[in-house]
């Protein structure tokens, strides 16, 4: 059985696998290491991780999700937060909302501090989900998600609008 309490000092961002970091000028912009809390204390509907950023890089993509709610609590640092079309100043201590929706609820955490900007992140887990990547015009299908040594459990599909197919394509 797995103990219901770890203390946040106890949690070791990683670096995540070579096989989830960004590729091309996009290494360049987006830097994350991640500490997974969930699966240590028994969680199952929740998600949560400890995420460091270093100074000048953002953890993810531009991005809202259609089913799931994320919450970020600010522990160390200072940058901001894009929602929507708004940028919001953050720092130690502010806790940000991010309810499920459609381009008006995109977020991204960038770290435009000096410091490691670090927060615990904490999500619902309800699966199938999809996500729009606005500045990409992406979007994401997951019946699954990654575990933490960046393998994908289930199905994910990453593509845009445009490349559709018609639905009798192929029969």
């Amino acid at each position: 059985m797995t103990h219901p309490i770890v203390n946040i000092a106890d949690i070791e961002p990683r670096s995540m696998p070579a096989s989830f970091k960004p590729k091309g000028p996009s290494a360049e912009l987006f830097d994350v290491r991640m500490g997974e809390i969930a699966p240590r204390i028994g969680a199952q509907k929740l998600g949560y991780n400890l995420t460091a950023v270093p100074p000048g890089k953002r953890a993810f993509p531009f991005h809202n999700h259609r089913v799931n709610e994320e919450m970020f609590f600010v522990l160390e640092g200072s940058g901001e937060v894009r929602i929507g079309t708004e940028r919001h100043a953050i720092r130690q201590g502010d806790i940000i909302a991010c309810p499920p929706g459609g381009p008006e609820s995109a977020h991204q955490i960038i770290n435009t501090g000096d410091t490691e900007l670090k927060y615990l992140a904490i999500s619902t887990l309800v699966y199938p989900e999809i996500c729009d990547y606005p500045d990409s015009r992406k979007f994401l299908v997951a019946e699954g998600q990654r575990d933490a040594d960046g393998k994908v459990r289930g199905f994910r599909h990453i593509g845009r609008a445009e490349s559709a197919l018609d639905y009798w394509d192929g029969e």
